[in-house]
């Protein structure tokens, strides 16, 4: 890769954001990967693209702060310029039947699942426009597309990262600029703990969980100029569940 070019990770201190962040500086980029309280994962991943002979920093914000987002990624785009891509990938859970979830679950999920989209993308979004070129990826869920018990509010804020996506590449088509949406399916991160994936994987025609490497190398290829003539796309990442 002849210009370097720098892409943004939310979320990177484990599973897919980890995964995504590793194969990114694999393929030639320069990684700025977030965290937000993983500080020890964070370094540890810094430490382990280093050895590799990669190019990374550290960013630390809460993807559900708006102001502590705005106020963060300035600064950063004010030293350095803008993104040539940004993943959004942070996102949490709080599961529980819709009856039973409490607001402050809702809440929570809402603000760091979708609300992030806005919070993260809108101070980058100028630099990159400014530059005519560039590559934004989102990750929803399958979820998000199919819902899912017990996911209310999980699946509302992954539906709504795909409806933000849809639009928002429309808007930054003309600019040579893609947005894409990755969802993935059941894959093997912390999240999954509690699935009882005996009841899981006959809905799964590959009759296996997915490897966060998986996830990671479509991310890759999302950003390369190979991907120049996809956008406005939500893929889907999942061993052909339905």
């Amino acid at each position: 890769m002849s210009e370097e070019k720098k892409v943004l990770v939310t979320g990177t201190s484990k599973g897919i954001g980890r995964a995504i962040a590793l194969a990114v500086s694999e393929a030639g980029y320069t990684v700025t990967a977030h965290y937000n309280k993983g500080k020890e994962a964070a370094e540890s991943l810094e430490k382990e693209i280093l050895q590799k002979g990669g190019k990374i920093e550290l960013i630390q914000f809460d993807v559900s702060n708006r102001e502590e987002c705005r106020e963060k990624l300035d600064k950063w785009t004010e030293k350095n310029g803008a993104f040539w891509g940004v993943i959004c990938n942070a996102g949490i859970i709080a599961d529980d039947s819709f009856p039973g979830m409490s607001p402050e679950a809702w809440d929570m999920v809402l603000s760091t699942d979708l609300n992030s989209f806005y919070n993260v993308l809108h101070p980058l979004i100028m630099p990159i426009c400014r530059k005519k070129q560039g590559r934004i990826i989102t990750l929803s869920s399958v979820s998000g597309i199919m819902g899912n018990r017990g996911q209310v509010n999980y699946s509302a804020a992954k539906a709504g990262i795909i409806g933000a996506t849809k639009a928002l590449a429309v808007e930054l088509a003309s600019r040579s600029i893609t947005v894409n949406c990755i969802a993935p399916g059941i894959i093997e991160t912390d999240m999954i703990q509690d699935i009882p994936l005996d009841k899981v994987l006959p809905s799964i025609p590959i009759g296996r969980v997915g490897k966060p490497e998986e996830v990671a190398a479509l991310a890759v290829f999302l950003l390369s100029e190979s991907a120049s003539y996809i956008t406005r796309q939500i893929i889907s990442v999942n061993g052909g569940m339905i």
